[in-house]
């Protein structure tokens, strides 16, 4: 777990610290007399918090001001996709000088990437297809009001690079020999739609959730979701198989999900991905 960036003290007031973690003021203040313990850090500086035990028990995400996270549209994108599938239902938010954050009711499961699925890659592996399957399926296109479309995916990225926010250094080890000029080049070539669907945006193993049966139960981290071809998650969540299990598991996640390998769409996406997050 990684600490948020900057030290605090002028904005806050006070931080107070949790397993070496410094906790916001806001976050405290939320929880309450609740326990408080982190669970996760993004490479924005953004915290995750549970809160709580039993039938108190709930999540606050923070972002620090300036880090480009916005919990508000993540928390629209739950409030509209968990009449449809399991994702958290978000109960408050708010903003301060510090930054801001969002509460969220807790869902049944471990992450993925917990410490018992971690040693049971056949079984997580599974579920993240089976899952992402079923989110795709769930999720009507057609009543989305939000997109994640490659066009606008490249657009964003080909903003950032004449603003001189793209960074290389911070791609992939596979795409770091390119330059931005010739990455966005690549990007431009989008390729056909294979089947349009209502994408989660970031299907990382992390963002499933798999129950005590060993089958997924639900859905975190929906800042993203919005209507794209189904292989913009499925090359993610390939990659993220590799990076979490080993190099053997991106066909065993296919396979779960019903697909055969697309390696085109899997290399464009992929290419997306580090141009665009």
């Amino acid at each position: 777990m990684a600490r948020s960036s900057g030290d605090g003290e002028g904005v806050t007031g006070r931080w107070s610290a949790v397993d070496g973690v410094r906790v916001p003021a806001a976050v405290t203040a939320v929880a309450g007399d609740r326990t408080v313990a982190p669970v996760w850090a993004n490479d924005a500086g953004g915290l995750t918090f549970e809160v709580g035990k039993g039938a108190s028990r709930c999540f606050i995400k923070w972002a620090p001001a300036g880090s480009g996270i916005d919990l508000t549209a993540e928390a629209d994108r739950m409030a509209w996709a968990r009449r449809f599938h399991p994702v958290p239902e978000p109960l408050d938010q708010g903003r301060d000088a510090a930054g801001g954050w969002l509460v969220t009711a807790a869902l049944p499961g471990d992450s993925a990437v917990s410490a018992r699925w971690k040693a049971d890659p056949a079984t997580a592996v599974t579920a993240i297809g089976e899952g992402l399957r079923a989110l795709h399926e769930n999720l009507p296109t057609a009543e989305c009001p939000f997109s994640w479309s490659a066009a606008e995916r490249l657009a964003d990225a080909q903003r950032q690079a004449s603003d001189g926010r793209l960074d290389c250094r911070t791609w992939h080890p596979c795409h770091r020999e390119l330059t931005i000029t010739t990455a966005l080049e690549r990007a431009a070539a989008i390729p056909p739609v294979d089947r349009l669907v209502v994408c989660h945006g970031d299907a990382c193993a992390p963002n499933t959730l798999i129950g005590a049966d060993g089958r997924w139960s639900g859905h975190v981290d929906l800042g993203l979701l919005g209507t794209a071809d189904r292989w913009a998650d499925l090359a993610v969540a390939t990659w993220s198989a590799g990076w979490n299990y080993g190099p053997d598991w991106e066909r065993p996640l296919l396979d779960a999900y019903g697909i055969e390998p697309d390696p085109e769409r899997t290399r464009y996406y992929r290419l997306l991905w580090d141009l665009s997050s």
